[in-house]
């Protein structure tokens, strides 16, 4: 039986060449995956300067007021000794 078959040279297969063109679904693909990493960073940037500029703020607001986070602590403490 294997006499019968024929075995010649392998042929290779036609390869298959990526599309000239990009289709709007993986342009859309692409441009939310550099949003996400652009978010990503920002978000790493932005939300440490946000909480040290609410920190300064707090100082520099108490500081105008003639006091401090420490003193309104205190006087806190001493509300809550006193009940």
């Amino acid at each position: 039986m294997t006499s019968e078959i024929h075995e010649g040279p392998l042929q290779g297969s036609r390869t298959l060449d990526a599309p000239a063109k990009v289709s709007w679904r993986e342009k859309r693909y692409e441009r939310r995956r550099r949003r996400v990493w652009f978010e990503e960073i920002l978000g790493w940037i932005l939300v440490p300067v946000i909480i040290l500029g609410c920190y300064w703020f707090l100082e520099v607001g108490l500081s105008a007021l003639g006091t401090s986070p420490a003193a309104i602590m205190e006087g806190i403490e001493a509300i809550l000794a006193t009940l």
